[in-house]
């Protein structure tokens, strides 16, 4: 298969910050998170749920062990991924930074482990500029995704 476009190396994260693979963050930590990116916190039993159902999630801890970002997948694995709750404190100074490799080890990995499904994603209006430098198109054709809080 070849790649929509070529895969651009990894950005370094600065000195002390960590790239964590399926962390097992603690509810407190992702609803702080999240909250501070705009987001509706959520109890630590619809979080327990949601990484339980996911494939796969990643986070960035800063060098004092505090989480700055995060991002979860899920996936029907035949056609379709989803990347969920992407997020960066926007109190973080290299949070442009932490949203490239969340964003980067994200595609990287569906792109091992499913290649060619689709990938869609909802995501705050601060995380685009990284989104759109790794080729995502916001409303391609003027198609627009919708979805339903239940």
């Amino acid at each position: 298969m070849i790649p929509f476009r070529p895969p651009t190396p990894p950005p370094r994260l600065q000195e002390g910050y960590r790239l964590l693979l399926d962390p097992w963050p603690d509810p407190r930590a992702l609803n702080h998170l999240l909250a501070a990116a705009g987001d509706a916190p959520r109890t630590p039993e619809r979080w327990q749920r949601a990484l339980e159902r996911s494939l796969w999630h990643l986070g960035v801890e800063d060098p004092q062990g505090h989480l700055v970002g995060f991002v979860r997948a899920t996936s029907d694995l035949a056609l379709n991924a989803n990347l969920w709750d992407l997020s960066t404190d926007p109190a973080e100074p290299t949070r442009d930074q932490v949203m490239l490799a969340l964003v980067q080890a994200s595609l990287a990995r569906l792109r091992r482990e499913l290649s060619g499904c689709s990938v869609s994603l909802s995501a705050p209006p601060g995380s685009l500029k990284a989104l759109e430098r790794q080729g995502f198109i916001v409303d391609p054709g003027g198609i627009r995704a919708m979805g339903l809080w239940l």
